[in-house]
């Protein structure tokens, strides 16, 4: 007969303690413990769970030349810009976390992949929405494919007798944290169920070589929700981002086994679901504010794509005491070190006036190629003189108001040429005739 042992478990994060203690020492949180009975199961028990679900270990150890691979163990979504922040497609047993705040369009990528990829066998475990809304979501999305199945369940155990039972090219669950265990006393999403949810897809994606996307909830700092262990286990981890102001979404990948990672896949979102941005440039740059004051055109790069966007600044009279320093898509630090810089080495005072920055179209600058062009916008906006015409800004200034050298900058004056930007400012050097100096380029941007 099975032994009961008593142990105490915080109920805000899942922590087990064999004490009762007044604060939970993981999470910090007060009055969190409660008691619970733990029963030792038996060996028997344990296999027999095993064997239901499909993932006992019996596999030998193999040597390296024994392992078979193969080039073309790669398919595609046929979606260009996810196929592109995955490396060229899903891999088979592959393991995939797409994270993003609610309403970012997770969920609408996910069933776009089935419209795109009709032949594609995918079994789709609903949590958090029933079968007729996604019916309706999918009807909106005019996705007709019938190799799409709607599997309405968040027993961890059932999910994976019926993917191991259908065999699908693609399971995708949404979402990690509606997921339970039996097993397991705590609520769904609490740390032990994510982890124990998340240890046993890995095991099945990986054993029965089902590709596998689980969609992740995000903490209020922009995090993935759930054990940190969560985002090791899997091979490749998506982040969803976008300004619900706004109408595009970034498909960035911060970790990626199997290809280049801070890749980055860019999507607007309109009526019948995320179009894919070939040209995403187009989307930050307006011509409506050629020959206005205040507004420079940098190059920075996301993963490998160079990004063409515009910045937009508004120097005017203080009315206070304390001048104002307001920046929107630009770190703030960032911004009043180049304003230091510009007061010290090129002479221009902004102690009196009030400096607003903007990086149009909800896009967050954190480039250091941007510095240039945040410093020659700044400096127009303030002597209330446009900019030359078709003028980009490459380069990082530094503290002795030299203008160094980035990364991948034959790569950005290109993207910026092919655009048609004739006049490209950038640091000098490798063969590149550029400027060397902040004044210097102010002088070949605004003042000639």
């Amino acid at each position: 007969m099975a032994k009961s042992t008593v142990e105490y478990e915080c109920s805000n994060c899942g922590y087990i303690s064999p004490k009762w203690a007044g604060v939970c020492p993981s999470c910090g949180e007060w009055n969190t413990f409660s008691e619970k009975l733990k029963q030792k199961k038996s060996a028997k028990a344990e296999d027999h769970k095993a064997n239901i679900a499909g993932l006992e270990t019996s596999s030998e150890p193999q040597k390296l030349s024994e392992v078979e691979t193969s080039e073309k163990s790669r398919f595609t979504s046929n979606i260009a810009e996810l196929d592109r922040v995955l490396g060229g497609g899903f891999l088979h047993g592959a393991y995939i976390l797409i994270g993003g705040e609610p309403g970012v369009g997770k969920s609408t990528l996910t069933l776009q992949i089935a419209k795109s990829n009709p032949g594609l066998k995918i079994l789709y475990c609903a949590g958090e929405e029933s079968a007729g809304q996604i019916k309706q979501r999918a009807q909106r999305l005019k996705v007709e494919s019938e190799n799409l199945l709607i599997f309405n369940e968040t027993h961890i155990d059932k999910i994976l007798e019926q993917a191991q039972s259908e065999q699908p090219d693609l399971l995708i669950v949404d979402s990690i944290q509606t997921v339970y265990r039996t097993e397991l006393s705590s609520m769904p999403g609490s740390i032990q169920q994510v982890k124990e949810c998340a240890a046993l897809f890995q095991q099945l994606a990986k054993k029965k070589n089902i590709t596998t996307i689980v969609i992740g909830h995000v903490t209020k700092e922009g995090d993935i929700a759930g054990p940190r262990v969560l985002e090791h286990m899997v091979d490749t981890v998506l982040q969803f981002e976008g300004d619900k102001n706004y109408t595009y979404r970034l498909l960035r990948s911060l970790k990626n086994r199997f290809g280049p990672a801070q890749e980055v896949g860019v999507f607007e979102m309109m009526e019948h679901g995320l179009s894919e941005v070939s040209n995403p440039s187009e989307l930050f740059i307006s011509d409506k504010t050629e020959g206005v004051s205040g507004n420079a055109v940098v190059c920075t790069m996301e993963g490998s794509r160079p990004l063409l966007i515009e910045v937009q600044a508004l120097v005017t009279g203080s009315s206070y005491g304390t001048p104002q320093r307001t920046a929107n898509g630009f770190d703030r630090n960032r911004l009043l070190l180049l304003l230091a810089v510009l007061e010290k080495r090129a002479g221009f005072n902004f102690s009196n006036h009030d400096v607003y920055l903007n990086i149009a179209g909800g896009f967050r600058l954190g480039d250091p190629a941007g510095d240039l062009g945040v410093c020659i916008a700044l400096v127009s906006s303030l002597l209330d003189k446009a900019i030359q015409k078709q003028s980009a800004f490459i380069g990082e200034v530094g503290l002795g108001g030299e203008i160094r050298t980035v990364p991948h900058i034959e790569q950005r004056r290109k993207e910026a040429s092919k655009l048609g930007f004739k006049q490209i400012v950038s640091p000098s050097g490798k063969g590149l005739e550029g400027v060397t100096y902040l004044r210097d380029a102010i002088k070949k941007a605004i003042l000639n």
